[in-house]
């Protein structure tokens, strides 16, 4: 898609952005605040440290972007709110480990968005594959049913999330060849806090008052989560397709769910463990369907 070659390899930062974003669930958990307030601030700080960086390095580049290339990147932006406000609030209803497993169903959702979005059909490779993982999710669904309506809704948010990342990175695959990182994460990140802002605004939440510890976890998610770890991603999605980099989420959920382990005590039971292997297996099925 893009005649130039990366300077490095583009797994070396995917496995440093894995690493980055397997914190996001940890952070938000630890951070005293409502979800919609959590993500606006976690863009949002994220977007004000790019500024001075994008405007005095990439003005001209921002100033003659095309319109349409705009409205993508700005679909993209309202997206990645939509992720963040769905995914974040399932936080508060359901296990990190369940949230992060159904969260990243994302490459199931790729592979059926692409042929509106890219024009690309999935094969049957694929479509095995979305149908072990909605099985495993209708497991991991189950036993939170079991436990109340409450865990239920949260796995619900979790999977609305991974199918507004999956148009997120998309749109970012059609327009990232054509603009460099730091215009496209600026571009990208500001519209989502727009948005996420807008909404904060709108619902009355509070915006300030919180606890030391908790604004602590709102500089952490703008800059390990989301500056170190999307940017690790978004400096990919130059080069690799929109599926590989969705598959390359599957190493979220291990090192988020170990980190809950360790720091929540959270376990898991052997049933929820099979479904969420059954996720997993899905989308690696899936995976090899979409040639990633």
């Amino acid at each position: 898609m893009t005649p130039d070659r990366p300077p490095i390899s583009p797994l070396i930062p995917l496995i440093l952005g894995i690493g980055a974003i397997s914190t996001g669930a940890i952070f938000a958990r630890m951070a005293d605040a409502p979800s919609l307030v959590i993500a606006a601030y976690r863009v949002g700080l994220a977007t004000l440290v790019l500024a001075p960086f994008a405007l005095a390095r990439r003005w001209g580049e921002l100033r003659n972007l095309p319109r349409r290339d705009l409205v993508t990147v700005g679909g993209a932006g309202f997206f990645l709110a939509l992720h963040f406000a769905t995914w974040i609030a399932s936080l508060n209803y359901t296990s990190v480990a369940s949230s992060v497993v159904l969260v990243n169903t994302i490459p199931l959702w790729v592979g059926l968005l692409g042929p509106l979005v890219a024009g690309e059909r999935f094969s049957r490779w694929t479509a095995g594959g979305m149908a072990l993982a909605f099985a495993g999710g209708a497991v991991v669904g189950g036993g939170d049913f079991a436990l109340g309506g409450q865990a239920l809704w949260g796995d619900l948010l979790a999977l609305a999330g991974a199918l507004a990342a999956a148009a997120y990175l998309l749109l970012g695959r059609r327009v990232r060849p054509k603009l460099s990182l730091l215009s496209y994460i600026f571009l990208c990140y500001g519209t989502a806090a727009a948005f996420l802002w807008a909404g904060v605004l709108l619902t009355g939440l509070p915006v300030a008052g919180y606890s030391s510890g908790t604004w602590g976890a709102f500089g952490a998610m703008a800059l390990i989560p989301q500056l170190l770890g999307h940017s690790s991603y978004n400096w990919a999605l130059r080069w690799l397709s929109a599926g590989f980099i969705s598959v390359a989420l599957l190493g979220e959920p291990l090192g988020s769910t170990l980190l809950a382990w360790i720091l929540f005590g959270e376990g898991l039971t052997l049933v929820k463990a099979a479904g969420m292997g059954g996720i997993l297996a899905g989308i690696v099925l899936a995976s090899r369907g979409e040639g990633a």
